[in-house]
């Protein structure tokens, strides 16, 4: 049985409505439910209870791997809203001194074709400045609220963890139409993981 995760309702819900008829519509925040072939859970919003919430998922429930699925800020203009990435590499952005940064890098594979491959830094501070901005851009592409900790915790059971991000944003750049713009990007990222069920299971 394949998890997939994902951070908020709202995330998850064009997922949750297209995935076998709607089979799991209706799924809150710390909530999980699951058929023979998969096990759907939202995690809530921050690492803290991303990395609690995906503890108790593994350790309650027999998963073969995790998929995290969710939106991402872009760090730079490379990469145009509405674009699907798969990270192969996530790290934590938090505890970095600049001067001297200390941080593990997590390599993570990239299960499905033709994905742009991009570098995830997970932090829950906002990026204040250019400077600071600059310093992110030259060794990540994206950032979030809860990929490292869900890949974090999936390694220490020893679990396969995949991350696939729809950017819905650009850093620093305010988007007077972001409601429509997450809309759009959550519809993106659920058609995404429906039309791919067939990978999923047997990873």
């Amino acid at each position: 049985m394949t998890g997939i995760v994902f951070s908020t309702a709202e995330e998850a819900q064009p997922f949750l409505a297209t995935y076998e008829r709607g089979r799991f519509d209706g799924l809150g925040e710390g909530e999980t439910f699951h058929d023979d072939d998969f096990l759907v859970s939202i995690l809530g919003i921050g690492k803290i209870k991303a990395a609690l919430r995906t503890e108790r998922l593994l350790r309650s429930y027999d998963v073969t791997s995790l998929i995290h699925g969710g939106t991402c800020t872009a760090l730079n203009d490379d990469l145009d809203i509405g674009a699907t990435v798969g990270v192969s590499q996530v790290f934590e952005g938090d505890r970095i001194e600049l001067s001297a940064p200390t941080y593990p890098r997590m390599p993570l594979s990239v299960p499905f074709e033709g994905l742009k491959q991009v570098t995830l830094v997970t932090q829950d501070h906002t990026v204040q400045g250019a400077t600071e901005l600059l310093y992110w851009q030259r060794i990540a592409d994206i950032s979030d609220m809860s990929g490292y900790a869900v890949a974090y915790v999936a390694a220490t059971h020893g679990k396969l963890c995949q991350i696939v991000k729809v950017v819905t944003g650009h850093m620093g750049v305010e988007d007077k139409n972001l409601r429509k713009t997450l809309a759009t990007g959550h519809k993106q990222l659920g058609q995404f993981l429906v039309d791919r069920t067939d990978v999923m299971k047997t990873l």
